[in-house]
């Protein structure tokens, strides 16, 4: 074991490490998304031109890597991953009645909610079909937990949409289900899929967990500060949706009557016609809200790195160190 964490890898050498492995995920999820329907075959090969960061896979293949060379297992289970998130994405999205994804216009608005919401079905049941070909019932478990945590995430953001009454503790809760708990999974896949034992798959099951907090909490951040170009879709979106996030919690902690009202009124209008976003952002920076976000966020990627730091040091601890490090100072 080590007590400290060397020099992390640049960006392009993280991604060098794993990039015939990914390039190998890509293919598994291409075959896996033919379909005997047309539309659904179209519909996948859509969601998987639009690209993504496949952050997600990238997290299994590393902490997979951390017990030596990736596995075929692990390649699988990424593409497995990777189609799971990509279906709670159309169906978010159909929730949402978002009109992009990644810049283009999302599934919904292409081939409305019916057919979206039949195709991330089947991208659903297509991720357990692969999955269930390793024949571990760990690996199952995992999986039926995680989709189970997803949709329960799914429908608490349901209940609580349009509503600014919400704590922090809910908002913890909610990430924590949504973003979190598929972070989580990845890891403790990638350590299955190695052979690992429960041990060191907890330990990274629960760096993973922190990893995903600070990304979903940074994510909710940028929403607010970054530009629709880098975003892919409209800056402020979330409060347009009527979703209250953590800097706008903390904001509404110790608004006056007249802010919390302005930021009423763009949640009960769905737009900013009447208070513009420049007068929300003014209200999160009024009270503080971005940098006590960030510093939330912190908190979360420094448990993170403290439990990497009981790993022995190797390419793919590094590694995972610099995707630390992306997510904390990521623009987008």
């Amino acid at each position: 074991m080590f007590s400290h964490v060397r020099r992390s890898f640049s960006a392009r050498e993280t991604f060098e490490l794993i990039e015939q492995d990914l390039r190998e995920v890509e293919r598994e999820i291409s075959v896996e998304s033919i379909a005997s329907v047309e539309a659904i075959t179209t519909i996948n090969q859509y969601l998987q031109a639009g690209g993504g960061k496949r952050l997600r896979p990238v997290l299994l293949l590393l902490c997979n890597r951390l017990f030596g060379p990736a596995t075929d297992c692990a390649r699988r289970l990424a593409a497995v991953v990777e189609m799971i998130h990509t279906a709670t994405l159309v169906h978010d999205d159909v929730i949402d009645v978002a009109k992009t994804r990644r810049g283009r216009p999302s599934t919904n608005v292409v081939w409305g909610n019916h057919i979206s919401v039949l195709a991330g079905d089947w991208l659903y049941m297509q991720a357990f079909q692969v999955a269930l070909r390793e024949r571990n019932f760990h690996i199952l478990d995992l999986l039926i937990s995680l989709t189970q945590m997803m949709v329960e995430g799914e429908l608490l953001q349901f209940e609580r949409l349009h509503r600014i009454e919400i704590t922090e503790a809910d908002y913890m809760e909610l990430i924590d289900r949504k973003t979190a708990s598929l972070f989580s999974a990845c890891a403790r896949l990638g350590a299955v899929a190695a052979n690992a034992d429960e041990t060191a798959e907890s330990r990274l099951g629960e760096f993973a967990w922190n990893l995903g907090m600070a990304f979903q909490l940074v994510d909710d951040i940028l929403d607010y500060t970054s530009s629709e170009k880098i975003l892919g879709k409209p800056s402020g979106n979330d409060l347009r949706e009527g979703k209250i996030t953590l800097p706008m919690i903390y904001a509404l902690e110790s608004a006056s009557e007249e802010e919390r009202a302005a930021v009423e009124t763009v949640v009960t209008d769905a737009s900013y016609e009447h208070v513009p976003l420049m007068r929300v952002l003014q209200i999160l920076e009024q009270h503080d809200a971005i940098s006590r976000a960030y510093e939330r966020a912190h908190t979360f990627t420094r448990k993170a790195r403290d439990i990497l730091r009981s790993f022995a040091e190797s390419p793919a601890q590094r590694a995972l160190q610099t995707i630390l490090d992306l997510v904390t100072e990521r623009e987008a």
